[in-house]
């Protein structure tokens, strides 16, 4: 089997560290690594693959002669945006966590579950785009429904996880907890949310928009029609609750006028649908759930019903740990239907 020399920008972090864990897992034919951060996380050593690796700094010449085949960038933005470019130039792909070049035109956008086509656009720029953690589960829902009866609109409100705010959100919602068991709760430090999250939800992820939606909830809108193809209406709202990991999803999606929607065609087309799980009993009180999906590859979904008012209406409950189904394995499935397109 050929091996791939692989960097990974944002060693370090909650995303960086998942990609070590999703590329062992998956027996990811890995030639070189090599793990790339700030200076400050420079000199630390990571495992992988039982060998150890010193974490590198990230220069616009640290590319150069490494022959890297595949670049993973989940450092944020500005950094792809600075640094992406120099992997391109060396003859990496890059496959980008970040939301710097999701909606950029030339730059494929990728759920390999919905349109793993798109991975053959890369060329055009050297880049292929992870989109956002919440669009990914919600998409590999909408595809198979999509297929069979022709979405009109979708309603979301997601349920998102601290994590999604990296290491710093989950040691904020830690914290507090422990200040509420000591009965410091009133002092606690709010650095990573717009409010305290412990005991509490925010309707509130990312900057506000013009239109009175946030930048979180734009991109799950412009995303879903980018990914699929599509054109039907998507309404989001976006919400941060206290928990650690896994991102929960109501959606609604009303179909083309005249569809009489069935629940069980609608599990069935689910239930196969690749690395979906239907776990939908309400009466045995089984439904998807954060610890249901944590540390899983599969995006899960449950109380599946028909609107009581609506025939051509269907509501829904998705869940899927987003720092791997979100994030990191979504990335490593891009890499693996990449190297198929190359054979």
């Amino acid at each position: 089997m050929k091996l791939y020399n692989v960097a990974v920008v944002g060693a370090s972090g909650a995303v960086g560290e998942e990609l070590f864990r999703v590329l062992e897992e998956q027996n990811f034919p890995v030639g070189e690594l090599l793990p790339l951060a700030s200076a400050r996380s420079a000199g630390e050593i990571i495992e992988f693959a039982k060998k150890e690796y010193k974490i590198e700094e990230l220069t616009e010449t640290v590319f150069e002669g490494r022959n890297i085949d595949i670049a993973f960038f989940s450092a944020g933005g500005s950094i792809s945006a600075k640094y992406a470019q120099y992997a391109v130039a060396s003859g990496a792909v890059v496959i980008d966590n970040t939301s710097h070049f999701r909606m950029m035109e030339n730059v494929p956008l990728v759920v390999p579950e919905v349109n793993p086509e798109d991975i053959e656009l890369w060329e055009d720029t050297g880049i292929i785009a992870n989109p956002n953690c919440s669009t990914i589960q919600m998409v590999q829902l909408l595809k198979p429904l999509h297929d069979l009866y022709g979405i009109k609109r979708v309603d979301v409100s997601t349920y998102q996880a601290v994590s999604g705010a990296g290491k710093s959100g989950m040691e904020e919602l830690v914290q507090q907890m422990q200040d509420f068991f000591a009965f410091k709760l009133e002092e606690s430090e709010v650095k990573a949310f717009a409010h305290r999250i412990a005991l509490n939800v925010i309707p509130h992820i990312d900057t506000p928009q013009s239109n009175g939606y946030t930048k979180e909830e734009m991109k799950m809108v412009l995303e879903t029609n980018k990914i699929m193809h599509s054109d039907f209406a998507v309404s989001a709202t976006c919400v941060r609750v206290p928990v650690l990991r896994s991102h929960s999803e109501s959606i609604t999606i009303t179909f083309e006028d005249g569809v009489d929607v069935s629940v069980e065609k609608a599990r069935e087309v689910l239930s196969n649908f690749e690395n979906v799980k239907v776990v939908d009993d309400l009466e045995n009180k089984e439904y998807p759930m954060p610890m249901t999906a944590t540390d899983t590859d599969y995006t899960y979904v449950g109380r599946i019903r028909k609107d009581i008012f609506a025939s051509n209406i269907l509501h829904l409950w998705g869940v899927a740990d987003q720092v791997r189904v979100g994030a990191a394995t979504n990335a490593v499935r891009i890499a693996q239907k990449w190297i198929k397109l190359e054979r």
